[in-house]
C-alpha cells in the first residue's frame, strides 16, 4: 500500500482545494504587489491541477510566461543589478516596518494607520525578499551564459 493511499480522500481534496487555491490568490496578488506572483500563481495551478483539467491548462502557459520573464531579468547587469536592490529595499522595508518607527509629523492619517501589522507585515516582506533572491539566483545560474559559450 502507498503511502498516499493511506490519505483519507476527503483530507486530500481538502487540502488540495485549501491549498492551490491559497497559492492562487497568493499569486494573483503578487502580479501587483511585491513578490512572486507568477511562482505562486504557477504553485497554486500546480497543486489544482490533481484535480482539475482546467488548471493543468491553464498551468503551462503561465510557467511558459514565468520563464520567460526570469530570462528576460537575466538580459543585462543593470536589470540584474536593479532585481536584487528591488528585493533588498523590500527586505529593508520589512525590517523598518518590523520596527514600527514613531509616525513621522508629516503623516497625514490616523497614528493607528501608520505601518499596520508590525512584524507579520514586516516578516512577509523579509519573507519575498528572500525567495526574491533566492529566484534570481536560480534565474541567473539558468539564463546567464557562461563564459565558455561566448
Amino acid at each position: 500500500m502507498m503511502k498516499a493511499d493511506r490519505v483519507h480522500p476527503w483530507i486530500r481534496r481538502v487540502a488540495i482545494e485549501v491549498g492551490g487555491w491559497t497559492l492562487v490568490v497568493l499569486g494573483i496578488a503578487g502580479l501587483v504587489l511585491p513578490g512572486p506572483g507568477l511562482l505562486l500563481l504557477a504553485s497554486g495551478l500546480a497543486v489544482l491541477s490533481f484535480r482539475y483539467p482546467w488548471a493543468e491548462r491553464l498551468l503551462h502557459p503561465v510557467m511558459a510566461r514565468a520563464m520567460q520573464a526570469a530570462e528576460l531579468g537575466m538580459l543585462t547587469w543593470p536589470r540584474i543589478v536593479l532585481s536584487v536592490l528591488g528585493a533588498l529595499t523590500l527586505m529593508t522595508t520589512g525590517v523598518i516596518w518590523g520596527l514600527q518607527p514613531d509616525v513621522p509629523g508629516w503623516w497625514p492619517l490616523e497614528e493607528r494607520w501608520w505601518l499596520p501589522g508590525g512584524w507579520v507585515t514586516g516578516g512577509t516582506m523579509i519573507g519575498s525578499g528572500i525567495v526574491a533572491l533566492g529566484l534570481i539566483v536560480y534565474s541567473y545560474r539558468r539564463f546567464r551564459p557562461s563564459r565558455s559559450e561566448h
